[in-house]
C-alpha cells in the first residue's frame, strides 16, 4: 500500500512537473502572437486631393502597445514624423493623434504636386511592419462645354453648361460671372441657374437675349480654376469670324481655279506646237 502511494505521488509530480516545463515558452509565444500590433485595413489607401488643399493619410494599428509608429516618404526614405513628433523642416507635414484611439494621421498641408507619392505607415515592431498609401496631387478644372465662343442670334436663349474636373470632392459653390462681375439675378428676368454639387455640373440659361448679354462668361467653382466662353448676341448679322472665314475660302478656291487654268493653259500650247 505504500508503495502504492508513493507511486502515485511520483505520477502526480511528474504531470505536474512536465506540465510546468515542458513546453516552457509555449504559453507566451501565443501571448506575443495575440497581442503584436496589426493594421486595420479599413482605411483607404489611396488619396486624391487638389493642389492647395489639405490632405490626410489616415493608418489604423491595433494592439500598438509600447511601440512607436512612424510615417515615412517612399521616395527618398525621409522619416517624416514619429508618434506626434515631427522630423522634417517642412512644417506642412504633421502626425495627429487622438488619445486613447489606434488611428495615427499624416497631415499635409497645401498640398503640391511633389506631395504626390507613396508614403508608408510603420510599426517599430521587430521586424518592422509596414502599410503604404499612395497621395495624387491633382488640379481641379472647370470645363464649359462647347467652343469657346458662342454666336447666337438675338431673341435666342444662352444655354451654358459647366462641369468641374478630377475633384475629389463636390464643390461647395460655382458661380457665374459677366466679365468681373457676379451674374444678378435681379438684374433681368429668364436667368436661372441650377446646381448639381454631386454631379459637379452648373447650367446657365438667359432666355431671350439681348445684345447688351454679350460679353465674357465665366463658371468659377470652389477650389478650382475657373473657365470662361466668349458669346455673341447678333441682330441678324453674319459674326466677322465667319464673314473672314468665307473670304479666305474664296480667295484659296479662287488661286487653286487660277492655277488649274495655268495648268491647262500650258498644256494647250504644248500639243499645238
Amino acid at each position: 500500500m505504500a508503495h502504492l502511494l508513493l507511486l502515485l505521488f511520483c505520477l502526480i509530480m511528474y504531470r505536474t512537473y512536465g506540465r510546468a516545463h515542458a513546453f516552457p515558452d509555449h504559453n507566451s509565444y501565443w501571448e506575443q502572437t495575440l497581442t503584436q500590433p496589426y493594421f486595420d485595413n479599413s482605411s483607404r489607401r489611396e488619396i486624391t486631393t487638389t493642389i492647395n488643399q489639405t490632405a490626410q493619410l489616415h493608418c489604423r494599428v491595433r494592439n500598438l502597445g509600447d511601440r512607436a509608429v512612424s510615417w515615412i516618404r517612399k521616395r527618398d526614405l525621409h522619416i517624416l514624423t514619429v508618434g506626434i513628433l515631427t522630423y522634417t523642416n517642412d512644417q506642412r507635414f504633421q502626425a495627429l493623434h487622438p488619445d486613447g484611439s489606434d488611428e495615427w494621421t499624416l497631415t499635409i498641408r497645401k498640398a503640391q504636386f511633389r506631395d504626390s507619392g507613396i508614403y508608408e505607415c510603420q510599426v517599430s515592431t521587430e521586424p518592422k511592419i509596414s502599410q503604404a498609401f499612395r497621395l495624387n496631387v491633382v488640379v481641379s478644372k472647370a470645363k464649359i462645354l462647347g467652343n469657346p465662343e458662342l454666336f447666337i442670334k438675338s431673341g435666342s436663349d444662352i444655354n451654358l453648361t459647366c462641369i468641374v474636373l478630377q475633384t475629389p470632392t463636390p464643390p461647395s459653390f460655382i458661380y457665374w460671372f459677366k466679365g468681373n462681375q457676379v451674374i444678378n439675378y435681379s438684374q433681368r428676368g429668364g436667368i436661372s441657374v441650377v446646381t448639381e454639387k454631386q454631379t459637379r455640373t452648373s447650367r446657365l440659361l438667359i432666355s431671350r437675349a439681348l445684345p447688351s448679354d454679350s460679353g465674357n462668361y465665366t463658371c468659377a467653382p470652389s477650389s478650382s480654376d475657373a473657365a470662361s466662353i466668349t458669346v455673341h448676341v447678333l441682330n441678324g448679322e453674319k459674326p466677322a469670324a465667319m464673314q473672314h472665314g468665307n473670304e479666305n475660302l474664296a480667295v484659296e478656291t479662287l488661286t487653286k481655279f487660277n492655277k488649274l487654268l495655268f495648268i491647262l493653259i500650258t498644256l494647250i500650247f504644248a500639243v499645238v506646237r
